[in-house]
């Protein structure tokens, strides 16, 4: 059975029921941490649980990547505009 886990706004997606948390030790620039921290107060959350969100994000990556590439794959031919599209037209967003 998974928990869906939502850390802040931010839903870090399925974690099992019984999740193994382990502690580790991070090293980084100590005004770097203090705006996370004050960031994090800001969002609600603490800096522990962005780091966790951010990690899941990181974990995910590789997979959202393919998923992107399955639908691009996918599309390719599919749509039509009826002419060619000028390179200006094509980077509009």
């Amino acid at each position: 059975m998974a928990n869906h886990t939502k850390i802040g706004h931010t839903d870090i997606g399925s974690l099992p029921a019984q999740a193994t948390m382990r502690n580790i030790t991070l090293t980084a620039d100590e005004s770097l941490i203090e705006a996370a921290r004050q960031r994090a107060r800001i969002e609600h959350t603490t800096l522990n649980e962005q780091f966790r969100c951010w990690l899941a994000e990181c974990a995910r990556s590789p997979e959202r990547t393919q998923q992107y590439a399955a639908v691009m794959a996918k599309l390719r031919g599919q749509l039509k505009v009826g002419r060619k599209l000028s390179r200006d037209e094509m980077n509009e967003r």
